[in-house]
């Protein structure tokens, strides 16, 4: 496996955010990375409080947290269905786990992954045993690292061919941008769309029509962070949206604001 992605796919105002926090990814140990697509370490200490937005993947997270002089706690972060919003102020830590798709499963086999869709669940509700201050209080990042490591490794969790299956289908729908209908997409890999569907509900979360479209807007929104001028109805065309009207629809319910209106804004961060 490659070392951890460095793009900034689904979140918001880049630059931005990056210009004021501490962010770095780190790969897990070996046994994990089946199941992972990596750490994310975020450390602020801000005059003035900020806004942190993100476009979730179709990715489950574990999240450890600490703010300010709070106790530390620890959370189950479900997809998310729609633009993730959280305020940073003065001093914190953050110490998350994003799953790959599909590879949430394994450590949480009593349940679809529906169940955690859209929802933030305290971690002792989970996971009783965890603890949340051994993961954030090392101030060295590699102790941090491999706290993590040892809270996950200790959940053994045990493969599942099943969750395999659901992480390549999703990595291919990533990769590959013809795919653009579900049925389509269904009969090139052998299966019907009730049973792709099934598969999804139980494994990544969410459909894999909304999984398509996620990923299309995650690569509008690199483009409008990345290109100065970004011709639009070519990148609908590109995507596979009917029109630019489509892309901008869906961008705007998305981001919130539409890609005309937030391109310049991301842009005018350097």
């Amino acid at each position: 496996m490659a070392s951890p992605r460095r793009d900034t796919r689904g979140i918001v105002d880049a630059a931005e955010l990056f210009a004021r926090v501490s962010f770095r990814r780190h790969e897990p140990a070996e046994p994990l990375r089946p199941y992972l697509e990596h750490y994310w370490l975020l450390d602020w200490d801000l005059p003035q409080p900020h806004a942190s937005q993100v476009v979730p993947h179709p990715s489950v997270n574990i999240v450890f947290q600490r703010y300010g002089d709070q106790p530390p706690f620890g959370e189950v972060s479900g997809v998310g269905l729609g633009l993730f919003t959280q305020r940073l102020e003065g001093r914190g830590r953050v110490c998350g786990i994003q799953f790959r798709p599909g590879g949430f499963r394994p450590f949480a086999p009593g349940r679809p992954v529906t169940h955690w869709t859209n929802r933030r669940v305290p971690l002792p509700e989970a996971y009783p045993d965890a603890d949340p201050a051994a993961v954030l209080t090392p101030e060295d990042e590699h102790a941090r690292v491999a706290a993590l490591d040892t809270f996950l490794l200790s959940l053994g969790p045990r493969p599942d061919p099943q969750a395999d299956l659901a992480t390549a289908l999703v990595d291919r729908i990533r990769t590959d941008r013809t795919i653009r209908r579900v049925a389509d997409f269904a009969r090139a890999e052998g299966l019907s769309v009730r049973l792709l569907q099934r598969l999804f509900a139980a494994y990544v979360g969410v459909g894999p029509k909304w999984v398509i479209l996620r990923y299309r807007i995650h690569e509008a929104l690199e483009r409008a962070e990345t290109e100065r001028a970004v011709d639009w109805a070519g990148l609908a065309a590109d995507l596979g949206y009917a029109d630019q009207a489509h892309l901008v629809r869906d961008f705007t319910a998305t981001v919130g604001v539409p890609p005309t209106a937030y391109a310049p804004r991301a842009g005018s961060h350097g």
